[in-house]
């Protein structure tokens, strides 16, 4: 049966047709959707969960693999970074089942911090690497990389790029295979306890088996060699879809595609370099192949030129286009007649498309972080010569850094507002610190930085935006919804009880859509010694149903523009000199009625 999937969607789906039986993960922009689809379509046999974060998802699947299992954890490449404590030692020890680490690698970067290459990481943790060039791809890789994961006892590493995961195919789609009885866990210390004598004898082993192993995959379909010429371009992942692309069929240059970049295929690279002068690299984000081909020239004293982002002939950063791409091979093949201007007749131009509108991401209309971000902002003015410090960090309330709130001065990595304004106060504790964290932020690595202030006598206000969901990522669940991926009902973790447990000794909870309030709250709480903590709790605008909507009374307002200034709700809008609300924004939150100090704004019950 063949079917219209996207990347993400190929991946889970396959994942299942080959037989996963235990899958974990931590939800991340752009992998997110690969577990989702896994657990929607599980069979029976088949255990998913979000994990709390990335480092426990690793070892969930590690241990299951253990047994036998085919197992597969997925992330972003962030996440990755989170759970390296687990896999660097997991690639010592090993697996017995077949164990996936589905990456999904973030160029642009469109939704993350970094523009991280998680090839580099598959060669520091001496792991094979996939790397799909296709959603189609994507889809056959995971059975193979099953397949080489229990031959070698290994994980294995499946890297995919937001256009894979995000771009849609038709898939031809195989019988699920049934999966096999788990052996179980024989317990043997010297397999599965890391001791330094068995991890040296180890490293031996790794190190001794990645050539061959490198040799045998390059006999994967997944590595193409082909065209002809004194030229060759080497490429793999979404890139090679672009050279492809960029190429229109041109065939005076030799093409290899590298479907898995680590252990490098060195046999076929040689291969490859047989009669070239000149080799180009195109790839994302970092120059792993480019780096890979230099070290084999050097090594069998092949004298070819190898270019690319070393060289500063392929951008070094960003994503790579066809239109980018093309340019580059331009100037690579032109001799080769690549890139020849058209005729006359062909040079014809349309009409010019305007410019795409500038959009900065904004917190949503009626968004409850906007009002707690407000309600600090605010309280914080009234404390008359005391500078406030506001430690932001990851999801959607890091947008609480635009303007006019202007509420986030630092933001590192997940969880790390909390220590990072500990760190500032003992530089500069004369000033005010606030840490703000979301629901699932807090379980997935808030808690530590917490105790880290309590254990350390800190001064801080750690703010906690409740907002009932992971919102950033998709609205999935965490241990405060009480409800798990396998859609069972559970015991809700309390943040107020957890807060309690650690020694938090001050905490209050507060509606942030009720300003009066929640200004109180804050004025109060910063004024107390240690670690307090304030917990914002209103659902996120996109599970909640309105209940009604705000409007301006245009006789009363005074077009002083305040509410604009003040919260920036992307609802309210300038129709030519007024303010108005735009009713199909508006959320009825209410927060705008209690900014305007003319009294002009009301809030209406329906739509």
């Amino acid at each position: 049966m063949k079917t219209f999937l996207m990347g993400n969607e190929a991946i889970g789906l396959g994942a299942l047709h080959a037989g996963v039986q235990v899958a974990a993960g931590y939800p991340g922009t752009p992998s997110t959707e690969v577990l989702e689809t896994i657990a929607k379509n599980k069979p029976g046999d088949v255990y998913v969960e979000w994990s709390v974060n990335e480092k426990a998802a690793m070892e969930v699947a590690a241990a299951a693999a253990y047994t036998g299992a085919r197992t597969m954890v997925t992330m972003k490449q962030v996440g990755l970074n989170v759970a390296s404590d687990p896999l660097m030692s997991l690639a010592y020890v090993g697996v017995k089942g077949g164990m996936i680490v589905l990456v999904a690698d973030d160029p642009g970067p469109i939704s993350s911090q970094t523009e991280q290459d998680t090839r580099h990481f598959a060669q520091f943790a001496k792991l094979p690497v996939f790397d799909p060039s296709s959603p189609e791809e994507a889809y056959e890789m995971v059975e193979d990389a099953f397949a080489v994961s229990e031959k070698y006892h290994t994980p294995v590493i499946l890297r995919s790029t937001t256009r894979v995961c995000h771009g849609c195919a038709g898939i031809q789609l195989k019988e699920r295979q049934a999966p096999k009885k788990p052996e179980g866990f024989i317990k043997d210390a010297n397999r599965w306890v890391i001791f330094p004598r068995l991890s040296f004898a180890n490293h031996k082993m790794i190190e001794d088996r990645l050539p061959q192993m490198g040799n045998d995959l390059g006999l994967l379909l997944y590595n193409q060699l082909w065209g002809r010429g004194r030229k060759g371009i080497i490429t793999g992942g979404i890139s090679y879809e672009y050279v492809m692309e960029a190429l229109d069929g041109f065939e005076n240059v030799r093409v290899l595609k590298v479907g898995t970049p680590h252990p490098f295929p060195e046999e076929l690279a040689l291969t490859f370099l047989d009669g070239l002068t000149e080799v180009m690299a195109v790839e994302e984000l970092d120059p792993v192949l480019e780096k890979e081909l230099l070290t084999v020239c050097g090594k069998h004293h092949r004298n070819v030129s190898i270019k690319g982002k070393i060289s500063g002939h392929v951008q070094r950063a960003g994503e790579n286009t066809v239109e980018s791409v093309k340019q580059v091979l331009k100037d690579f093949l032109k001799e080769e007649g690549f890139g020849r201007e058209p005729e006359a007749a062909d040079t014809k131009e349309g009409p010019a498309c305007p410019p795409l509108p500038i959009r900065p991401p904004v917190l949503c209309a009626g968004c409850p972080h906007r009002g707690a971000f407000y309600a600090v902002k605010r309280a914080m003015e009234q404390m008359e010569g005391v500078e406030g410090v506001y430690c932001g960090d990851i999801g959607c309330y890091t947008l609480g850094n635009a303007k006019p709130l202007d509420m986030v001065d630092t933001c590192l990595c997940m969880g790390a507002g909390i220590t990072m304004a500990q760190g500032l106060q003992r530089v500069e504790p004369d000033k005010k610190y606030f840490a703000f964290v979301g629901d699932s932020t807090f379980f997935a690595s808030a808690i530590t930085g917490i105790v880290n202030a309590v254990y350390n006598e800190a001064e801080l206000t750690v703010c906690i935006l409740d907002n009932s969901t992971t919102a950033m990522t998709g609205h999935q669940p965490h241990p405060g919804t009480g409800k798990t991926m396998m859609g069972h009902v559970v015991e809700k973790v309390d943040i107020t009880k957890v807060l309690e447990g650690i020694g938090v000794r001050h905490i209050e909870t507060v509606n942030p859509l009720d300003l009066s309030a929640s200004i109180d709250v804050v004025s109060r709480m910063a004024e107390l010694p240690g670690v307090k903590a304030v917990i914002f709790k209103s659902p996120c605008a996109a599970i909640v149903k309105p209940e009604g909507l705000c409007v301006i009374d245009q006789e009363r307002c005074v077009q002083c523009r305040e509410c604009i200034r003040e919260i920036g709700c992307p609802a309210l809008v300038m129709d030519g000199d007024a303010v108005r609300i735009a009713p199909s924004l508006c959320t009825g939150c209410g927060l705008c009625t209690q900014v305007c100090s003319v009294g002009a704004i009301e809030r209406k019950a329906g739509r």
